[in-house]
Protein backbone atom coordinates (compact mmCIF):
# COMPACT_ATOMS: atom_id res chain seq x y z
CA UNK A 1 0.00 0.00 0.00
CA UNK A 2 2.43 2.44 -1.15
CA UNK A 3 0.25 5.25 -2.14
CA UNK A 4 -2.16 5.14 0.98
CA UNK A 5 -3.82 8.40 0.82
CA UNK A 6 -2.84 9.76 -2.24
CA UNK A 7 -4.81 11.72 -5.11
CA UNK A 8 -3.42 10.30 -8.38
CA UNK A 9 -4.94 11.59 -11.92
CA UNK A 10 -3.22 9.23 -15.34
CA UNK A 11 -4.30 10.67 -18.70
CA UNK A 12 -4.88 7.77 -21.36
CA UNK A 13 -5.96 5.52 -18.40
CA UNK A 14 -8.45 3.86 -20.83
CA UNK A 15 -6.50 1.16 -22.06
CA UNK A 16 -2.93 -0.41 -21.88
CA UNK A 17 -0.21 1.71 -19.96
CA UNK A 18 -2.57 4.17 -18.87
CA UNK A 19 -5.30 1.86 -17.41
CA UNK A 20 -2.37 -0.73 -15.77
CA UNK A 21 -1.01 2.20 -14.02
CA UNK A 22 -4.69 3.46 -12.74
CA UNK A 23 -5.18 0.41 -11.73
CA UNK A 24 -1.84 -0.14 -9.97
CA UNK A 25 -2.07 3.08 -8.31
CA UNK A 26 -5.68 2.03 -6.68
CA UNK A 27 -4.25 -1.04 -5.64
CA UNK A 28 -1.38 0.19 -3.49
CA UNK A 29 -3.97 2.88 -1.55
CA UNK A 30 -4.52 5.94 -3.96
CA UNK A 31 -7.86 7.47 -5.28
CA UNK A 32 -7.12 7.43 -8.84
CA UNK A 33 -9.20 10.19 -11.83
CA UNK A 34 -8.52 8.19 -14.88
CA UNK A 35 -9.00 10.01 -17.88
CA UNK A 36 -9.59 9.24 -21.47
CA UNK A 37 -11.17 10.62 -24.53
CA UNK A 38 -14.27 8.30 -23.41
CA UNK A 39 -14.17 7.60 -19.59
CA UNK A 40 -13.03 4.53 -18.58
CA UNK A 41 -15.00 2.51 -16.11
CA UNK A 42 -14.95 3.30 -12.02
CA UNK A 43 -13.65 0.62 -10.50
CA UNK A 44 -12.87 0.75 -6.43
CA UNK A 45 -10.79 3.91 -6.01
CA UNK A 46 -10.86 4.51 -9.65
CA UNK A 47 -12.91 7.21 -11.35
CA UNK A 48 -13.48 7.62 -15.18
CA UNK A 49 -13.80 11.16 -16.19
CA UNK A 50 -13.57 12.12 -20.12
CA UNK A 51 -11.01 14.85 -21.38
CA UNK A 52 -9.34 15.42 -24.17
CA UNK A 53 -5.16 15.44 -22.32
CA UNK A 54 -3.36 17.98 -25.38
CA UNK A 55 -6.65 20.37 -24.34
CA UNK A 56 -6.36 23.26 -22.00
CA UNK A 57 -9.51 23.74 -20.48
CA UNK A 58 -9.86 19.74 -20.25
CA UNK A 59 -6.66 19.43 -18.43
CA UNK A 60 -7.83 22.32 -16.00
CA UNK A 61 -11.28 20.71 -15.53
CA UNK A 62 -9.37 17.56 -14.53
CA UNK A 63 -6.78 19.14 -11.80
CA UNK A 64 -9.73 21.13 -10.75
CA UNK A 65 -11.94 17.94 -10.61
CA UNK A 66 -9.29 15.81 -7.87
CA UNK A 67 -9.53 19.18 -5.62
CA UNK A 68 -13.21 18.84 -5.63
CA UNK A 69 -13.10 15.38 -5.02
CA UNK A 70 -10.69 14.62 -3.03
CA UNK A 71 -9.11 17.81 -1.39
CA UNK A 72 -5.98 18.07 -3.65
CA UNK A 73 -3.56 15.80 -5.81
CA UNK A 74 -0.40 14.53 -5.10
CA UNK A 75 0.45 12.21 -8.26
CA UNK A 76 0.31 12.95 -11.77
CA UNK A 77 0.73 10.66 -14.65
CA UNK A 78 0.48 12.43 -17.60
CA UNK A 79 0.60 9.06 -19.85
CA UNK A 80 -1.61 9.88 -23.09
CA UNK A 81 -0.29 9.78 -26.79
CA UNK A 82 -1.02 9.15 -30.36
CA UNK A 83 1.67 7.48 -32.71
CA UNK A 84 0.82 9.38 -35.67
CA UNK A 85 2.19 6.42 -38.13
CA UNK A 86 5.56 5.77 -39.51
CA UNK A 87 4.80 8.23 -42.50
CA UNK A 88 8.31 10.20 -43.71
CA UNK A 89 8.90 13.53 -42.88
CA UNK A 90 8.07 14.32 -46.42
CA UNK A 91 4.81 12.45 -46.49
CA UNK A 92 3.25 14.26 -43.20
CA UNK A 93 1.87 17.51 -43.29
CA UNK A 94 2.23 20.11 -40.92
CA UNK A 95 -1.55 19.39 -39.42
CA UNK A 96 -0.09 15.90 -38.73
CA UNK A 97 2.75 17.55 -36.74
CA UNK A 98 0.35 19.84 -35.18
CA UNK A 99 -1.45 17.16 -33.69
CA UNK A 100 0.85 14.92 -32.30
CA UNK A 101 2.16 17.58 -30.74
CA UNK A 102 -0.39 18.37 -29.32
CA UNK A 103 -1.13 15.38 -27.89
CA UNK A 104 2.19 14.05 -27.12
CA UNK A 105 3.97 17.35 -25.76
CA UNK A 106 1.23 20.16 -25.09
CA UNK A 107 -0.52 17.47 -23.00
CA UNK A 108 2.08 16.63 -20.72
CA UNK A 109 3.19 20.79 -20.13
CA UNK A 110 -0.63 21.26 -19.71
CA UNK A 111 -0.51 18.68 -16.93
CA UNK A 112 2.45 19.73 -15.08
CA UNK A 113 1.26 24.01 -15.41
CA UNK A 114 -2.16 23.04 -14.05
CA UNK A 115 -1.16 20.04 -11.38
CA UNK A 116 2.14 21.64 -9.94
CA UNK A 117 0.29 24.25 -7.77
CA UNK A 118 -2.05 21.68 -6.18
CA UNK A 119 1.18 19.24 -5.80
CA UNK A 120 3.11 22.25 -3.77
CA UNK A 121 0.13 22.73 -1.79
CA UNK A 122 0.24 19.36 -0.68
CA UNK A 123 4.49 19.49 0.83
CA UNK A 124 5.49 18.03 -2.88
CA UNK A 125 4.32 15.56 -5.29
CA UNK A 126 5.75 13.61 -8.21
CA UNK A 127 4.83 14.10 -11.95
CA UNK A 128 5.59 11.58 -14.29
CA UNK A 129 5.28 11.85 -18.14
CA UNK A 130 4.91 8.93 -20.78
CA UNK A 131 8.15 9.80 -23.23
CA UNK A 132 9.52 6.95 -25.39
CA UNK A 133 12.88 5.49 -26.65
CA UNK A 134 12.04 7.23 -29.15
CA UNK A 135 12.45 10.24 -27.38
CA UNK A 136 16.73 9.36 -26.73
CA UNK A 137 17.51 8.48 -30.55
CA UNK A 138 16.35 7.94 -34.26
CA UNK A 139 14.78 4.91 -35.08
CA UNK A 140 11.78 3.55 -32.75
CA UNK A 141 9.03 5.72 -34.34
CA UNK A 142 7.91 8.21 -37.06
CA UNK A 143 9.42 11.59 -37.37
CA UNK A 144 6.81 13.73 -35.20
CA UNK A 145 6.09 11.26 -32.63
CA UNK A 146 10.14 10.49 -32.51
CA UNK A 147 10.38 14.45 -32.08
CA UNK A 148 7.48 15.43 -29.33
CA UNK A 149 8.79 12.31 -27.07
CA UNK A 150 12.29 13.70 -27.44
CA UNK A 151 10.53 17.32 -26.29
CA UNK A 152 9.26 15.22 -23.68
CA UNK A 153 12.11 14.48 -22.06
CA UNK A 154 13.43 17.98 -22.47
CA UNK A 155 10.49 19.02 -21.03
CA UNK A 156 10.59 16.98 -17.46
CA UNK A 157 14.46 18.25 -17.22
CA UNK A 158 13.32 22.20 -17.30
CA UNK A 159 10.33 21.68 -15.16
CA UNK A 160 12.39 19.91 -12.84
CA UNK A 161 14.03 22.80 -12.63
CA UNK A 162 11.23 25.81 -12.32
CA UNK A 163 9.85 23.23 -10.02
CA UNK A 164 13.11 23.78 -7.41
CA UNK A 165 12.24 24.21 -3.69
CA UNK A 166 8.54 23.11 -4.23
CA UNK A 167 9.44 18.98 -3.54
CA UNK A 168 7.45 18.37 -6.59
CA UNK A 169 9.44 15.56 -9.13
CA UNK A 170 9.31 15.10 -12.53
CA UNK A 171 10.54 12.62 -14.89
CA UNK A 172 9.86 10.48 -17.91
CA UNK A 173 9.28 7.04 -18.59
CA UNK A 174 10.85 5.56 -21.77
CA UNK A 175 9.27 2.94 -22.79
CA UNK A 176 10.60 0.28 -25.63
CA UNK A 177 8.01 -1.51 -27.45
CA UNK A 178 4.52 -2.06 -25.58
CA UNK A 179 1.75 -4.51 -26.33
CA UNK A 180 -1.11 -1.17 -26.08
CA UNK A 181 -3.63 -0.07 -28.26
CA UNK A 182 -0.82 2.14 -30.50
CA UNK A 183 1.12 -0.89 -31.22
CA UNK A 184 -1.66 -3.26 -31.92
CA UNK A 185 -1.39 -3.34 -35.76
CA UNK A 186 2.58 -4.19 -35.46
CA UNK A 187 1.17 -7.38 -32.76
CA UNK A 188 -1.60 -8.39 -35.37
CA UNK A 189 0.75 -8.28 -38.51
CA UNK A 190 3.37 -10.24 -36.69
CA UNK A 191 0.58 -13.05 -35.54
CA UNK A 192 -1.42 -13.32 -39.08
CA UNK A 193 1.93 -14.30 -40.46
CA UNK A 194 3.46 -16.18 -37.54
CA UNK A 195 6.13 -13.68 -36.64
CA UNK A 196 5.17 -13.52 -33.02
CA UNK A 197 8.62 -14.66 -31.76
CA UNK A 198 10.09 -11.72 -33.93
CA UNK A 199 8.65 -8.86 -31.62
CA UNK A 200 10.60 -7.23 -29.64
CA UNK A 201 13.64 -9.67 -30.96
CA UNK A 202 16.32 -6.52 -31.54
CA UNK A 203 16.75 -6.38 -27.57
CA UNK A 204 18.42 -8.51 -25.46
CA UNK A 205 15.79 -9.64 -23.88
CA UNK A 206 13.87 -10.95 -27.17
CA UNK A 207 10.34 -9.67 -26.81
CA UNK A 208 7.98 -7.24 -26.27
CA UNK A 209 6.88 -5.83 -22.75
CA UNK A 210 3.53 -5.61 -21.06
CA UNK A 211 1.96 -2.24 -20.19
CA UNK A 212 2.08 -4.09 -16.40
CA UNK A 213 6.09 -4.21 -16.69
CA UNK A 214 5.53 -0.03 -17.27
CA UNK A 215 3.09 0.55 -14.56
CA UNK A 216 5.29 -0.63 -12.46
CA UNK A 217 8.11 1.31 -13.48
CA UNK A 218 5.96 4.32 -12.71
CA UNK A 219 4.28 3.10 -9.20
CA UNK A 220 8.37 3.52 -8.19
CA UNK A 221 8.30 7.12 -9.87
CA UNK A 222 5.07 8.20 -7.62
CA UNK A 223 6.07 6.94 -4.53
CA UNK A 224 8.36 7.64 -1.59
CA UNK A 225 10.84 4.68 -2.94
CA UNK A 226 12.01 7.67 -5.91
CA UNK A 227 11.83 10.66 -3.31
CA UNK A 228 15.39 11.57 -5.04
CA UNK A 229 14.87 11.20 -8.33
CA UNK A 230 14.14 14.16 -10.52
CA UNK A 231 14.64 15.33 -13.67
CA UNK A 232 14.88 11.61 -15.15
CA UNK A 233 14.29 10.10 -18.43
CA UNK A 234 14.28 6.53 -16.80
CA UNK A 235 13.94 3.52 -19.69
CA UNK A 236 12.18 0.58 -19.81
CA UNK A 237 12.49 -1.30 -22.81
CA UNK A 238 14.41 -4.77 -22.54
CA UNK A 239 17.66 -3.30 -23.04
CA UNK A 240 16.63 -2.28 -26.60
CA UNK A 241 18.34 1.52 -26.37
CA UNK A 242 21.52 -0.11 -24.98
CA UNK A 243 22.61 -0.21 -28.91
CA UNK A 244 18.72 1.25 -30.58
CA UNK A 245 19.72 -0.93 -33.73
CA UNK A 246 17.27 -0.26 -36.45
CA UNK A 247 16.11 -0.80 -39.79
CA UNK A 248 16.98 2.68 -41.92
CA UNK A 249 14.70 4.23 -43.30
CA UNK A 250 16.13 5.96 -46.69
CA UNK A 251 13.34 7.81 -48.26
CA UNK A 252 15.52 10.74 -49.83
CA UNK A 253 16.22 9.11 -53.23
CA UNK A 254 12.48 8.45 -53.48
CA UNK A 255 10.77 11.58 -52.08
CA UNK A 256 13.06 14.38 -53.05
Amino acid sequence: MRLTGKVALVTGAGSGIGKATAALFAAEGAQVIAADLAAPDDAENIVGVAADAGRDEDVANLVRSAEARFGGLDIVFANAGVSGGLASLFEQSAEDWAEILRVNLIGPFLAIKHAAPLLKARGGGSIIVTASVAGLRSGAGGPAYTASKHGVVGLVKIAAQQLSGSDVRVNAICPGLIETGMTEMIYSFARERGHEDKLGHLNPMRRGGAPEEIARAALYLASDESSYVNGHALVVDGGLSSSHPFNRQDYGRTAL
